[in-house]
């Protein structure tokens, strides 16, 4: 299960980073959130920050089952 985190959070928080990256550099959002729903640069950041928190938590958990 931790697994399955680990790797949502890394998509959401590349599509936040791209989402802020492209406003910033150029314009106007990159990735493919841009195309379903028109985020704010400051949502783009929240995204990030929410995905690299999953990741983390995924990747480090203290739970992590051995195998």
């Amino acid at each position: 299960m931790k697994d399955i985190i680990a790797i949502v959070g890394w998509v959401v928080g590349i599509q936040g980073a791209l989402g802020v990256l492209g406003r910033i550099f150029g314009g106007d959002s990159w990735g493919l959130v841009q195309k379903w729903w028109d985020v704010p640069t400051a949502g783009y950041a929240a995204l990030f920050v929410l995905g690299a928190a999953l990741a983390l938590y995924g990747e480090f958990g203290k739970a992590r089952a051995r195998r």
